[in-house]
C-alpha cells in the first residue's frame, strides 16, 4: 500500500502531494479550515492573492504550533500585479499577509493572452525571486499548451508546477502530457469536480457518478477519496477544498488503498472534455482585473 510520499519538483524541492485549497473560502472560515487541516496531518496549504484570505492562512499556521518549516505554503500572483516590478511587489504583498519571509511555491495565477509580454515580465520577476531565495519554487496556473510553449521560448527557468483544472470529467490530457515532457508537474485544482455542473448532459456531479460510486463501494471509500486516489496514482498532486473538519480529514485519508488499472481506466473514460472554470483565453484585465490590497 502507498504511503504519504511527497512530489519532487524539477528543482529538487519536495511538495506534499495533497494540500488544502482555500478558493472561495471566506476569510472568517479560513483560519478554522487551515487549523483542521494541519490537525488532520496536512502540511500543504494553497491560497492566492485574489482569494482574499492569505492573511488568515498565515495566522492559522502561526497559531497551529506546527513548525513553519514543515508547512508548504503556495500562493499566486493575480493578473493585476503582472509586470516585472509589479510582480516583485506582489510577492511582498503576499509574503506580508502570510507573515513569512519566503514562500514555498509562487505561481502566476493565469496567463494574460491579451498582453503576454506582461505575463513574461511577471514570470521574469518570479525567476528573480527564485534566484534571490525568496521563493523555493516557481510555476504557473491555468496555462494551456500554447501559453507554456510561448513561455518556455523566453524563460530561463522551467516552471516547476502548472496548476490546472483536472477531475474525472475534465482531464486536460494534452496539457498534462506537454507538462510531463518538459518536467512541469501537474497540480489539480477542483480535483473532485466541485465547481463543475453538467445540467445539459448525463452528468451533474462527479460525486454522484455511478462508475466512481461503484469503485468506492469496492474499496469501502467515498467518491471523493476515489477521485483523489486516481490523481495520486497518475502522478498529480491535488488541493481539495472543504471547510468541514470531517471532510478535510476524509480527503487526506487516501494513502492506504490502491485502485486497479481497470478502475483507473474506467475513471479516465468519464472525461467529457468540458471545462468548468473560465476559458484561459478569456481572461483579460478588463473583465478580471481587480486591485490586490497591500499587506
Amino acid at each position: 500500500m502507498s504511503t504519504v510520499t511527497p512530489v519532487t519538483l524539477n528543482n529538487g524541492v519536495e511538495m506534499p502531494a495533497v494540500g488544502l485549497g482555500v478558493y472561495q473560502t471566506p476569510p472568517q472560515e479560513t483560519s478554522s479550515a487551515v487549523a483542521a487541516a494541519l490537525s488532520a496531518g496536512y502540511r500543504h496549504i494553497d491560497t492566492a492573492a485574489v482569494y482574499g484570505n492569505e492573511r488568515q492562512v498565515g495566522e492559522a499556521v502561526l497559531k497551529s504550533g506546527v513548525d513553519r518549516a514543515e508547512v508548504f505554503l503556495e500562493t499566486k500572483i493575480w493578473i493585476s500585479d503582472f509586470g516585472y516590478d509589479q510582480t516583485l511587489h506582489g510577492f511582498e504583498k503576499g509574503a506580508g499577509k502570510l507573515g513569512v519571509d519566503r514562500i514555498d511555491l509562487l505561481l502566476l495565477h493565469q496567463p494574460l493572452p491579451s498582453d503576454f509580454d506582461r505575463t513574461l515580465e511577471a514570470y521574469r520577476a518570479l525567476e528573480t525571486l527564485l534566484a534571490d531565495g525568496k521563493v523555493r519554487a516557481i510555476g504557473v496556473s491555468n496555462f494551456m499548451v500554447e501559453h507554456l510553449t510561448a513561455l518556455l521560448e523566453r524563460a530561463s527557468v522551467v516552471p516547476a508546477v502548472n496548476q490546472i483544472e483536472v477531475h474525472p470529467y475534465f482531464a486536460q490530457r494534452a496539457v498534462q502530457e506537454f507538462g510531463a515532457e518538459h518536467g512541469i508537474h501537474t497540480q489539480a485544482w477542483s480535483p473532485i469536480g466541485g465547481i463543475t455542473f453538467y445540467r445539459d448532459s448525463a452528468h451533474d456531479s462527479t460525486l454522484r457518478d455511478p462508475v466512481i460510486g461503484e469503485i468506492g463501494q469496492a474499496h469501502g471509500r467515498t467518491p471523493a477519496q476515489v477521485m483523489l486516489r486516481w490523481h495520486l496514482q497518475q502522478g498529480r498532486s491535488t488541493i481539495p477544498k472543504s471547510t468541514r473538519p470531517e471532510r478535510i480529514a476524509e480527503n487526506f485519508d487516501v494513502f492506504d488503498f490502491e485502485l486497479t488499472d481497470r478502475q483507473l481506466a474506467a475513471i479516465d473514460g468519464l472525461d467529457t472534455d468540458r471545462r468548468g472554470g473560465p476559458e484561459p483565453g478569456d481572461i483579460t484585465l478588463a473583465n478580471f482585473g481587480m486591485p490586490i490590497p497591500e499587506a
